[in-house]
């Protein structure tokens, strides 16, 4: 007889571990293969709102005090406009990318999930995962290896109902911290976020539709910020990647789900990515120990609801800086609207709060 497992997951990044996590959780046997090896990297933004940590906790992964820094809010910064908002409850963490991916590997390790890493994934059938001249048979297909998956074109799954690419740029500088929030400064279609990933060192990262847009290139047209980040020394060299508006029709086919950014994904103006991922893992652990894939797929639907919503507010707000500046003096002028909309986007509160909350943004805007 050959090899088997309960659930192969294709894709060891944070949303896979997760998800084999969870499925650990409800007593499946649970292979992971990638082919990188821990840690990976990935450029991102590395903050966690809270309930992101919220949702790792669920899954047993609680990061300690020695694990980046905590934020207590998001600042916007819009020329001489900075209004900020404070989380309702618990604060964020800053984490760097490959800090947070071996803290997942080793809770997934300890949870007895088997990881086969410098492994491609060559294809798959109903019943089968084929790892060049190896084969696993499997129950359950999860595919979690990113926005340009192969395993959702293997599903045939790649139906897209909407692809908007804006492109990133990530560093590190080592400098003292004047910030105890994710700061978004805004730009010239384009946003630098600032991230504090530790007592002394913050991730700044830029996102702009400009394939050829480097941190350097954002920071002339933000002498403040770039004033601030003359005074540290770079910790990291700089590393791009891609961002994306990604929605699919459906993320399950037969045996198959997909999750994470497989599964579709949001511009990361949002900070929402891999709270998703997390939140998804937990849906979909759920629905396998049910064999109902049609619980996870409306799950899937309800978990990026907001987060697709606030995406498209904010690039909105990226495409028409007369309204973003209204929307910024509204804030700033305003508190509680900023307080109350940042606490639905963590999820705290029901739709009609989030939706009496942007009634009454709206109003200000209109009347300022």
């Amino acid at each position: 007889m050959g090899e088997s497992t309960d659930v192969f997951v294709i894709g060891g990044g944070p949303a896979g571990l997760v998800a084999a996590i969870a499925a650990r959780k409800q007593g499946f046997r649970v292979t992971v293969a990638d082919a990188d090896e821990p840690p990976i990297d990935k450029a991102c933004g590395e903050g966690l709102l809270p309930n992101s940590l919220e949702a790792l906790a669920r899954l047993g992964i609680s990061l300690t005090p020695s694990d980046g820094y905590p934020f207590r809010g998001i600042r916007f910064v819009d020329g001489g406009v900075a209004p900020e908002a404070h989380f309702p409850g618990a604060p964020g963490r800053g984490v760097r990318r490959k800090a947070l991916h071996g803290i997942i590997v080793s809770h997934a390790s300890s949870c007895g999930v088997r990881l086969l890493w410098r492994t491609r994934v060559t294809g798959f059938d109903d019943e089968t995962v084929f790892l060049g001249g190896t084969r696993i048979d499997t129950r359950w297909i999860i595919g979690a290896d990113g926005a340009n998956s192969l395993v959702r074109r293997w599903a045939r799954l790649d139906g897209r109902v909407q692809d908007e690419v804006r492109f990133a740029h990530r560093r590190h500088y080592r400098l003292h911290l004047w910030t105890d929030c994710v700061e978004v400064h805004w730009g010239d279609r384009m946003q630098v976020y600032v991230t504090p990933v530790g007592p002394n060192e913050i991730c700044a990262a830029v996102i702009s539709r400009n394939p050829r847009m480097r941190l350097a290139d954002a920071l002339r047209s933000l002498p403040a910020l770039a004033a601030r980040l003359e005074n540290g020394a770079p910790s990291s060299a700089e590393r791009g990647g891609i961002t994306c508006m990604l929605e699919l029709r459906s993320v399950c086919r037969g045996r198959v789900a997909l999750t994470g950014d497989a599964a579709g994904c949001v511009d990361a103006i949002t900070g929402e990515g891999l709270g998703l991922a997390f939140q998804q893992a937990e849906a979909l652990a759920e629905a396998l120990a049910t064999s109902d894939l049609r619980a996870y797929e409306a799950a899937h639907r309800q978990i990026g609801r907001r987060a697709s919503l606030m995406a498209k507010s904010l690039l909105v707000l990226d495409s028409w800086p007369a309204l973003r500046q209204r929307v910024m003096r509204t804030f700033e002028n305003h508190p509680p609207v900023f307080d109350r909309l940042l606490a639905a986007h963590v999820g705290s509160g029901s739709d009609a709060n989030l939706v009496a909350s942007g009634v009454k943004l709206a109003w200000h805007v209109v009347t300022a």
